[in-house]
């Protein structure tokens, strides 16, 4: 029960910080961007990534050591729907995380380097879409959670 508790615990946890880490993303690219902003974005993706994998890893080691069991998780309906909506966000992210690497790379080497306009408009709409993607997560996850009440 220990071990379940402490998972559920840390799986909880890296969602908050994932989820902090994507408002703040998408707060930095409603307003000016310059130099220090574009290296707090890359270093906040980088975070958003690592909560990713973490999570993955809290997730996958619920489901081995968790006290649902896999059969709980495999026969899940909705556990498969929120896999697939999570699958969505980190092939979203792709993007981003590729253009502010970029963008921190075209600073070292200039640093009166600044990205297009259209390019933040374009990537504020794609972390903005992550954002409510990960709300229809925590939609599947409550339904995920209520398994016998609720079916497809």
């Amino acid at each position: 029960m220990l071990t379940d508790f402490l998972l559920a615990s840390l799986h909880h946890l890296l969602v908050l910080g994932l989820v902090s880490m994507l408002v703040a993303e998408s707060t930095l690219l409603r307003g000016t961007i310059d130099p220090p902003v574009v290296r707090r974005l890359a270093g906040l993706d980088m975070g958003y990534g690592l909560c990713a994998m973490l999570l993955i890893a809290a997730g996958i080691s619920r489901i081995v050591f968790g006290i649902k069991g896999h059969d709980f998780y495999l026969h899940n309906p909705w556990f498969h729907a929120k896999m697939g909506a999570f699958v969505l966000v980190g092939l979203l992210s792709i993007l981003p995380t590729v253009r502010f690497l970029r963008w921190r790379k075209a600073l070292a080497a200039n640093p009166s380097w600044l990205p297009a306009p259209a390019e933040v408009a374009r990537l504020r709409g794609i972390v903005r879409f992550e954002l409510i993607l990960v709300a229809v997560i925590f939609v599947l996850a409550a339904a995920m959670a209520r398994h016998g009440g609720l079916s497809l």
